[in-house]
């Protein structure tokens, strides 16, 4: 009995050690997670910029709810970005895998960016908003700029 134990438990290091890769069965599904990710980050963002930019009324606990899910969410797409993955139903340039450095450090700008929005939308200040939201736009910008087809 303690020799299967101590194989599972072998066993389940293993898996929980295997690359990212390992958790898509297809390149498929490593598009449709990443996409979703990125949805749903986009969806919580764009309530955040429509707060910042005045187009609804400011709401103070609306602001940092949606911008703790917009940095929770940021940490998510990348682990969807593997070999494999160029090919299909998918936006992102080959770029993403010719330029690794750059669109890592991009996506590693993001979660720093995100992370200062959240911070700042839980002030409760729509000053300090609307300076985080422009500066975490601009960051998605340049990453869609770099490594996003139209």
């Amino acid at each position: 009995m303690k020799a299967f134990a101590c194989i599972a438990a072998a066993a389940t290091l293993m898996a929980l050690a295997a690359p990212a890769s390992a958790q898509f069965a297809k390149p498929e599904d490593a598009i449709k997670y990443r996409q979703s990710a990125l949805f749903v980050m986009s969806q919580h963002f764009g309530r955040v910029g429509a707060m910042a930019n005045g187009r609804v009324p400011f709401d103070a606990k609306v602001a940092a709810e949606n911008a703790e899910i917009v940095a929770d969410m940021a940490k998510l797409p990348w682990a969807g970005f593997v070999a494999g993955t160029d090919k299909g139903n998918t936006k992102a340039k080959p770029e993403v895998w010719t330029e690794q450095a750059k669109f890592k450090e991009g996506h590693e700008k993001l979660v720093v960016e995100t992370g200062k929005l959240a911070a700042a939308a839980k002030t409760g200040n729509l000053d300090n908003l609307k300076t985080a939201f422009a500066s975490t736009a601009g960051t998605c910008k340049a990453c869609h700029d770099n490594f996003r087809a139209q």
